[in-house]
């Protein structure tokens, strides 16, 4: 059995619907319960997507009012033209990019159907209660509880995972084999994809905000991963282990004691460098097995190369982990 849980979206719809229905009660209005039924279909995940969600909805209510006087007013108040109606009435919607607002103009068309006069005092009344339903589900909907404690939990945790996957690297290097599972390549892929949603959620939920640093930064770790998976073929299908593995597997291993989210990538492309010239430096391989070696190490130095490139372009995040650990 599921865990019986009161979300924060389910005490805001909550919220919402008591004090519509009391403004337009308040106010007199007539049908002032469905004041509670607008707001119910206006309350959405994200502040970006509640503003959507509430301008979709008063634009068709207007269409549908529109439409009331055409089919209603001006023919018969009859069910066979409600259907009619709204058999033209939908596509119309679709054709607009208004379909969501379907559900609400249809709660203002049936008021209207009910009163059977379209008068200027109904006109009023329906306008009053999409400002009360609509207003009151933008007002609930502006306070958004802090994602950031998380994300930055994310961020932290993919991180900690690049970290062990270098250091694994490493090892193989060194030893020329490894109990290692990868696991941590399928946990950074689902962490990521975690990250990524969360992140643009933040960004929904920032009204003047484009882009968001939490986002840009999952994208280059995610461009980062790919270079990863790249490299662990050919690593896995070194022929023999030679004395340029150790300086692959030095330089990883510092990697791994430094992966954060502030940018000093530049410092790696000057260490990385180093290692290229103390690789020219060494003597040629005498087998073909150890030429192949060379050769696919050299491939993941450049990979590596293109691995900091990345990060080098990212700005990066400024806070005192960072500066803790460089």
């Amino acid at each position: 059995m599921k865990r019986f849980s009161i979300g924060y979206r389910t005490m805001k719809t909550a919220a919402g619907v008591a004090i519509a229905i009391s403004l337009a009660q308040f106010f007199n209005l007539d049908y002032y319960v469905s004041a509670g039924i607008l707001t119910i279909l206006c309350i959405q995940p994200t502040k970006k997507k509640s503003i959507r969600a509430a301008f979709s909805r008063f634009v068709a209510s207007l269409i549908g009012i529109a439409f009331a006087f055409v089919f209603l007013e001006n023919i018969a108040y009859h069910p066979l033209l409600i259907g009619l109606m709204i058999l033209v009435f939908i596509p119309v919607l679709v054709s607009l990019k208004f379909s969501d607002g379907f559900v609400s103009s249809s709660v203002i068309l049936l008021h209207i159907y009910d009163s059977k006069n379209l008068t200027l005092d109904l006109f009023f009344n329906e306008l009053s209660l999409m400002a009360v339903g609509f207003g009151t589900a933008l007002a609930v909907n502006m306070y958004m509880p802090s994602i950031e404690g998380k994300l930055n939990t994310y961020r932290y945790d993919i991180e900690s995972l690049y970290s062990s996957i270098f250091q694994e690297i490493s090892i193989f290097l060194r030893q020329g084999e490894s109990d290692w599972d990868g696991k941590e390549l399928t946990q950074s892929t689902e962490l990521l994809k975690k990250a990524k949603a969360l992140a643009y959620q933040d960004v929904e939920n920032h009204v003047t905000r484009l882009e968001n640093k939490y986002y840009h930064y999952f994208d280059m770790r995610e461009q980062q991963l790919e270079i990863i998976e790249r490299i662990l073929p050919k690593i896995t299908a070194l022929p023999v282990i030679i004395g340029h593995s150790h300086l692959v597997a030095d330089f990883l291993e510092d990697l791994a004691s430094h992966v954060h989210s502030g940018n000093t990538a530049y410092r790696y492309i000057s260490k990385l460098q180093a290692v290229k010239d103390e690789f020219a430096g060494m003597p040629l391989p005498d087998s073909h097995e150890k030429f192949l070696a060379m050769a696919a190490l050299y491939q993941v130095i450049e990979e590596m190369d293109t691995y900091l490139e990345i990060k080098s372009s990212y700005k990066g995040f400024t806070n005192k982990k960072t500066a803790e650990i460089g």
